[in-house]
């Protein structure tokens, strides 16, 4: 929806679902836009109007709303992108919602589909207004795995000469947080892309898998590394070796998938999620997700200081006193990520 003020041009616009009632829309964009500084307040008695509501999960038009605040997103040919902020707190910082794109290929993942998601990705990790980000596929597939037909005849010298899948490690090396809401098929890349992500949340319907073994070669793209972390040895070797498929709910007991929710609610679900992590301080967000994944790589010992160091940098941020401060007087925080 684009939100005016009589007698100026737009000023801001905002997706909303479209089941939001139009006058639901109207509050919380002023809010939106009086909480920002968009909208000066002697201006918020001016009659507000909205242009008519769009579909944001069919159509192209919707997808290209966006915030004042925001980079202008491009018409990707293999991603959706969508901003979406919660209703129940305007003024706070919303979720990027990226679909992957290519349902006739049960989204493999091509050079061009990855080239889309990490440009999108990339875009929303620099706004100040997206705190969170989430990553989906079709209720059929995630990502049913890499573009076979695009690297079957592939040498030896173009996969080592141009590093295959490097560029993929982007969107683990993204600051703010990941989710990856699997729906149907994370098979072979499918699966590793999920990995990348810093939390996986699955439909109860999805499917996880490394079946690279059976087409002669083995996971490129940390599947070995990844999913040993996240399993343990002796189901990532299983995995690995037999090619076997596991579902979500096994998923979820060996440790690879957080949460599972009904397939039909998944996205959304998820997009909850984003809003909760976005509501919190970005700088703290940044240095726990920071934090965590250190843990992977260091010693305990050298993990125990950088995480001390990492919670004594935030002593130096407004954030840390608001929510102190919040807390002592039995507030909510407004936190303004500096």
């Amino acid at each position: 929806v684009h939100v005016r003020v009589a007698g100026h041009p737009i000023i801001q616009s905002i997706i909303y679902s479209s089941n939001v009632p139009a006058k639901a829309m109207i509050r919380h964009a002023s809010k939106r836009l009086l909480s920002t500084g968009a909208l000066p307040r002697a201006a918020a008695t001016s009659p507000l109007s909205i242009s008519p509501v769009v579909d944001i999960t069919t159509t192209s038009t919707a997808r290209a709303a966006f915030s004042s605040t925001a980079a202008t997103l491009k018409d990707y040919e293999h991603v959706l992108v969508e901003r979406r902020f919660s209703e129940d707190n305007p003024g706070k910082c919303g979720v990027g919602l990226i679909t992957l794109n290519r349902p006739r290929a049960l989204n493999a993942l091509c050079d061009a589909l990855f080239d889309d998601l990490i440009d999108a990705a990339s875009t929303f990790d620099g706004e100040d207004d997206i705190g969170c980000m989430v990553i989906t596929g079709s209720s059929k597939a995630f990502a049913a795995g890499a573009d076979i037909s695009e690297m079957s005849h592939r040498e030896f010298p173009y996969a080592y000469k141009n590093n295959m899948f490097s560029d993929w490690a982007k969107i683990a090396s993204l600051n703010k947080p990941v989710i990856a809401a699997v729906n149907g098929f994370a098979l072979g890349g499918g699966c590793e892309l999920a990995m990348q992500c810093d939390i996986l949340v699955a439909g109860d319907r999805a499917k996880f898998g490394q079946p690279e073994i059976n087409l002669g070669v083995i996971p490129g793209a940390g599947g070995t590394q990844r999913l040993i972390r996240a399993v343990g040895k002796a189901k990532a070797m299983d995995m690995v070796l037999t090619g076997k498929m596991i579902d979500a709910q096994q998923a979820e007991r060996d440790g690879l998938v957080a949460r599972v929710f009904p397939a039909d609610d998944l996205v959304e679900e998820a997009v909850n999620m984003g809003f909760t992590i976005a509501e919190k301080g970005q700088m703290a967000s940044i240095m726990a997700k920071e934090a965590v994944n250190a843990a992977a790589e260091m010693t305990l010992a050298e993990g125990l200081r950088f995480e001390r160091r990492l919670f004594h940098a935030l002593f130096a941020t407004h954030d840390q006193k608001e929510g102190m401060d919040a807390f002592l007087n039995k507030r909510k925080p407004d936190f303004k990520n500096a």
